[in-house]
């Protein structure tokens, strides 16, 4: 497993599976290691994976600093790891809490980007406020499935503040 240091000298580890074009991979959790990543659903076929094991994750090192775990400190690890490998340029996948980190890293080196890739990204991190309103739109999409009106009540039990086992 390879490994580079961090812009405060923690070893940082990742993983490579595949071939092609090189895309760095940032595992979400947050906090999670890399390993659950796998091949990205039959990625590998045509891209070389680079899966991140952030800082206390995985075969990475736990850094001496616990402040080094922001997210804008990840973002130098997401650098320290571009420049170790040598890329000019990368494409960027970001998984839910590292969608963060990937949208972070793509404002502060625009031009290290090629593409940014977000998967599940926490809204937060695409600045969208989602309100209840929406996620009772976004469900009736599916009102014609079989599992929509316990959904319907889960929800309506969740905006009334009552606990999911008051449902029937």
């Amino acid at each position: 497993m390879p490994t580079f240091s961090a812009y405060d000298g923690t070893e940082l580890a990742y993983h490579e599976k595949g071939d092609g074009e090189p895309l760095l991979c940032l595992p979400g959790g947050p906090m999670r290691a890399s390993a659950y990543l796998g091949d990205l659903g039959g990625l590998t076929a045509h891209r070389h994976l680079i899966l991140l094991d952030l800082r206390g994750t995985g075969d990475s090192a736990v850094p001496d600093d616990p402040a080094t775990y922001r997210c804008d400190r990840l973002v130098d690890d997401v650098e320290a790891l571009r420049m170790h490998l040598g890329l000019d340029r990368v494409d960027l996948l970001g998984h839910s809490a590292s969608g963060n980190i990937a949208t972070l890293y793509a404002a502060r080196h625009p031009k290290r980007v090629r593409t940014l890739v977000l998967v599940a990204p926490a809204t937060q991190a695409l600045g969208l406020t989602v309100t209840d309103r929406d996620h009772r739109e976004a469900a009736a999409l599916r009102a014609d499935e079989p599992w929509y009106p316990a959904a319907e009540a889960a929800l309506d039990a969740l905006a009334a503040g009552r606990g999911f086992a008051e449902v029937a």
